[in-house]
């Protein structure tokens, strides 16, 4: 037997996984706050916020092993929730998937976390190495408290959410390797689900970020769902510890934007 794990599994880009994935391994299990109906999937009610429910979630996984995948779709976007739970929800449960799932790593295991081009938005306003080391100790005592006092954007804060989950899957690619497993990230740019839609209609950036994008459309769903899909075959098998970047080229155009000679 064999078992892939999809969070975000009910809509979206989560969706499109589960979907792309039928037949993959001989369990396909579909995670959401409510249990997606998918056909091909078991689907599997869960909060990746909650440590008791993640731990459930892999006791579950531990019983159809060997892992073949774990895909961390499930977040939250900067106009669903305030700072904290932004944190809590986007960089808090992905280490929590991360560290409950690890003692079932062996050959041929592999995550793919979700993170976002926004993480890497956020080098075009300057290095920041203090933040860059909180966002390094997600489960770290009073860590959620802390980001509280040192952001009071929600969209700042899901940039260095985000940018913690690249950090929390290339320390996992560390830690995994010598069993045989890999971790990566993938970072969407700007992509037409839901969630997308009410980013863009809430975020005047979101038009700036859709006309530097060189493609000059949004992405699909669907696009996102073809990469994860090679990352966690056996063609990929000597890629791990990074981040794909699947934007359209929006953060090569927002580059250009930023150092484009003033001709005013």
């Amino acid at each position: 037997m064999s078992v892939i794990v999809v969070t975000g599994g009910a809509r979206g880009m989560g969706r499109a996984c589960v979907e792309r994935l039928s037949g993959r391994a001989d369990h396909l299990l579909a995670v959401d706050l409510d249990a997606p109906d998918v056909d091909g999937a078991i689907g599997v009610a869960g909060d990746i916020s909650d440590r008791d429910s993640v731990a459930e979630l892999a006791s579950r996984a531990r019983r159809l092993r060997p892992l073949r995948a774990l895909v961390h779709a499930a977040g939250i976007s900067p106009a669903m929730a305030d700072v904290r739970r932004i944190f809590e929800v986007d960089l808090v449960g992905t280490q929590l998937l991360l560290d409950a799932f690890d003692p079932l790593v062996e050959p041929g295991s592999t995550a793919v976390c979700f993170a976002s081009s926004a993480a890497h938005q956020v080098e075009l306003m300057g290095a920041r190495p203090d933040l860059d080391a909180l966002v390094e100790h997600p489960t770290a005592d009073g860590f959620l408290d802390d980001v509280v006092t040192r952001f009071d954007d929600p969209g700042l804060a899901y940039a260095w959410a985000k940018r913690g989950v690249i950090r929390a899957a290339a320390r996992s690619a560390v830690a995994w390797g010598p069993r045989g497993g890999r971790a990566l990230s993938v970072s969407p740019g700007l992509i037409d689900t839901g969630m997308g839609r009410q980013e863009l209609d809430a975020q005047p950036m979101m038009q700036v970020m859709l006309d530097a994008t060189p493609v000059g459309r949004l992405g699909t769903a669907g696009e996102v769902a073809a990469v994860v899909a090679f990352l966690v075959s056996d063609e990929a098998s000597f890629l791990t510890g990074v981040d794909v970047l699947v934007d359209g080229g929006c953060l090569q155009g927002l580059r250009g934007l930023a150092t484009a000679p003033d001709v005013s």
